[in-house]
Formats: structure tokens, C-alpha cells, sequence
């Protein structure tokens, strides 16, 4: 079989996208299938190094790299020229390609799935699976960049639904994602045409980066923050519009008598510089910010912290799901989570006991937290047990991987029978 998938960033960048196309597109070619990987020259963070400690993985994958100015992300201007080149080379890429049998397109840059329609007007028999991994344009107006429902918001919304016409699946992260998506989007359902098929998978991390037994050393920023034998709360990632940092930050202010217990916020994005600032005017020695590590060391960082941080703002719900959770799992950190209910950090929270969430705004709640976390070992142990059960169980490669498989034999199974 001929499968093609379409983003902008693949391995060795850093950005978790990156991980998650090259995971999938090399298991694809490990079941046997011809699998092509559209992606660019460029790299996610200014952070990200040509040569990471990601190997470049995927030898068995036809990598077609597409040119862009690789302007970075400093402002607008400058990613939507990145976005313009890239997709130019996309659909001059799609349009030369012998025909595919399948192609699954993510949603970064918004709207490149639009390459994949081309393919499909030109080969009919080509099927589609949109693998969504943010929601346009619904994550720009929730983070007030455009007008609710203005002229931009609005023609966006055409190009979506003009889109979702021509899809043969949609693949979302967690159940909010899939009912906004479909709620706003799904085609209109006729005498001769199905609704829209949808399956939720999750993103993951591959469970051979992550054996149950691994001994990790002591990462080299422990000493250099003097971190050493401090309950360490844990934020690896992006640090974007989407995510909320002020209730944690006035948490730590009410914890910055107790030195034993520090922040560490490892990552980029436009709140990064922001979180620091305030951080630094508060005068909380207790929170310490730094940009990405290569991605080798990431085991190491988390293996030397006690617990893992992730937030999401109330208005993101649905539209974005925080990809940190899986590696966090994994490593064994129980979760603490700021943000609204019925997320897919709080789904597995819920599900398997990993961690506590708490609500945007409860400072008071989540110090507390925190003090009776570090404080009390057993139920702290009980924690760390329940986050790699959920990860052994739930958001691992094997998992998911399998989950793809079957919606791959389903979409070619309905073709046969059309």
C-alpha cells in the first residue's frame, strides 16, 4: 500500500509532532507498506539542533523535505512565510506524486490538508484520514490573536468545512476535540453518503525509549539550579497561548518559604519570556525557566524530577490535548494538572489515579497539593505506580500503533467493497 503523511516537522526536530509522524510513518514501513513522509527543512523551535540526540529514524521512509525560508517563529510574519513556502512545496509535492492509496495529513501548518484534497481530485480512488492535532480557527480566536466569528474566523471556517466534505476519516486526540470538530464542520449527511467516520487515539511515546526498568543519570542542570534533594514540580514543553501559568506562579509564591520545593520550566513559546519576567518581578527564587534540551536528554530531566506540571486554560478545552502527559507518564511523575475537567490529562487522571487536577485559579488548592504530595511518601509512591500503569496500558507506541492499523485495514476494506 502507498501511504503518505503530511507535516511540517519530522525527526530529529524537537516538536512533539515531529516524534509522533516519524513513530507512525516507520511503523507503517516495518508492516511493509510504501510510506512517504512530506515534511520541511525547517525546525520547530530556534532551539532545535541539526544534530539532536534523535536519530534520524526513519531510513526506510521515502522523506521528501520541502524548502522554507526557516524564518523561525519570532512573529507572525515570519512563521506565515514559512507557512506559505511550505505550502507551495506541498502542493507542487502532492500534485507530482504517483498516486496514493492513503494519505494522513496533521494540521501543522492550519489547512495543509488542503494538499491532499489536490491528490484526491487528481486520483479519486485516494482516501484521507485528517489526523487533527490542533483546532483552526478555533485555537487563534480562543487566544484572542482573531475576531470570534469575524471576516477572518469565518472564511477559515468555510475552508474547514469545505475540507471535512472530502475527508474519509477524522482522527482526534480525546473526545472534546472530536465533538467541537464535528460539531462545527461534519458534512451535511445525504441519502448517498455516510456521516464522517471519527476515532479518537491519543498521542503516545514510544515504549522502547521508555523500558520500566531504565536507569537514568542525574541531569546536569540539577546542580547547576541547585536542585539537588528538592521535591522538584516539573513543566517540559511548549509554553504557548493555550496553556496558563498565573495560578501556578501565585502557588509558588505561597511555597517560597519552604525550600525544599521548586518550579522548573524547561521549553519555549510566547509565554516562556512572559512567565520568566513575572517570575523574576515576584522575586521567586523558587522558579527557574530555560529554553528545550535536546530531546536525548529528556529522560534524564524528567527521571530527576518529582512530579510533572501541565496546564490548559479553560477556552482551550476541545481544542487543544497537551502531548506532554504521555513522556510524563512514563517516567513515572505523577501528574498535576491546572485546567478544565474532561481533558485528556484529566481523563487519565480519573481513569487511573496518576495525579490531581485542580481548577484555573486555585492557588491555594494547588500549594496545598503540592505540600502533601511532597510530604507524604506513600501516597506519592502510589502516584508514580498508577502514571506508568496508564502508560503501559494507554499511551504507549504498541497501543497506538495498533489503533492506526485497524483504522487503516477499516478505510481499505471499505474501498474493496465500493
Amino acid at each position: 500500500m502507498r501511504l503518505t503523511i503530511i507535516n511540517q516537522f519530522f525527526a530529529p526536530d524537537i516538536s512533539p509532532t515531529a516524534h509522533l509522524s516519524a513513530s507512525l510513518a516507520e511503523h507503517f514501513a516495518h508492516k511493509g507498506h510504501d510510506v512517504t513522509v512530506i515534511t520541511s527543512r525547517g525546525g520547530y523551535s530556534q532551539d532545535a539542533k541539526e544534530n539532536d540526540g534523535a536519530a534520524q529514524r526513519a531510513s526506510s521512509v521515502d522523506v521528501r523535505r520541502v524548502w522554507t525560508p526557516r524564518l523561525g517563529k519570532s512573529s507572525i510574519i515570519k512563521r506565515l512565510a514559512d507557512y506559505f513556502f511550505f505550502y507551495l512545496g506541498t502542493f507542487f509535492t502532492t500534485a507530482f506524486l504517483r498516486k496514493q492509496d492513503i494519505i494522513i495529513t496533521l494540521t501543522t501548518p492550519p489547512f495543509v490538508g488542503w494538499a491532499a484534497v489536490l491528490h484526491k481530485l487528481l486520483h479519486r480512488k485516494t482516501k484521507i484520514i485528517l489526523w487533527n492535532m490542533d483546532c483552526y480557527p478555533e485555537a487563534p480566536e480562543r487566544a484572542g490573536m482573531i475576531k470570534t466569528d469575524g471576516l477572518t474566523s469565518k472564511s477559515l471556517q468555510l475552508l474547514n468545512r469545505a475540507m471535512f466534505r472530502r475527508l474519509d476519516h477524522l482522527v482526534g486526540l480525546d473526545t472534546a476535540m472530536v465533538d467541537l470538530l464535528m460539531g462545527r464542520y461534519a458534512p451535511k449527511i445525504k441519502s448517498n453518503r455516510k456521516p464522517l467516520p471519527t476515532t479518537i487515539i491519543p498521542n503516545w511515546e514510544d515504549a522502547d525509549f521508555f523500558p520500566a526498568d531504565a536507569k537514568h543519570e542525574t541531569w546536569e542542570g540539577i546542580e547547576q539550579h541547585n536542585l539537588a534533594g528538592k521535591f522538584v514540580i516539573l513543566y517540559l514543553g511548549n509554553m504557548g497561548v493555550g496553556h496558563e501559568f498565573d495560578t501556578v506562579l501565585d502557588a509558588a509564591t505561597q511555597l517560597q518559604d519552604d525550600d525544599s520545593i521548586a518550579f522548573l520550566f524547561i521549553g519555549g513559546g510566547k509565554r516562556k519570556d512572559t512567565t520568566a519576567q513575572d517570575a523574576e518581578k515576584r522575586g521567586l527564587k523558587n522558579v527557574i525557566v530555560q529554553g528545550y534540551v535536546p530531546k536525548s536528554e529528556t529522560p534524564a530531566v524528567m527521571a530527576s524530577a518529582s512530579c510533572s506540571l501541565i496546564t490548559l486554560r479553560d477556552n482551550m478545552l476541545g481544542v487543544m490535548s497537551p502531548s506532554k502527559l504521555h513522556s510524563n507518564l512514563a517516567m513515572r511523575l505523577p501528574i498535576i494538572y491546572v485546567g478544565p475537567k474532561s481533558s485528556n490529562v484529566d481523563d487519565a487522571i480519573e481513569r487511573f489515579g496518576c495525579g490531581i487536577t485542580l481548577q484555573i485559579g486555585d492557588a491555594d488548592g494547588l500549594a496545598l497539593a503540592i505540600r502533601e504530595l511532597a510530604s507524604n511518601e506513600q501516597r506519592f509512591t502510589t502516584m508514580q505506580q498508577a502514571a506508568r500503569t496508564a502508560f503501559d496500558e494507554a499511551y504507549n507506541d504498541k497501543a497506538t500503533h495498533a489503533a492506526f492499523d485497524d483504522l487503516i485495514t477499516q478505510i481499505t476494506s471499505e474501498g474493496a467493497t465500493q
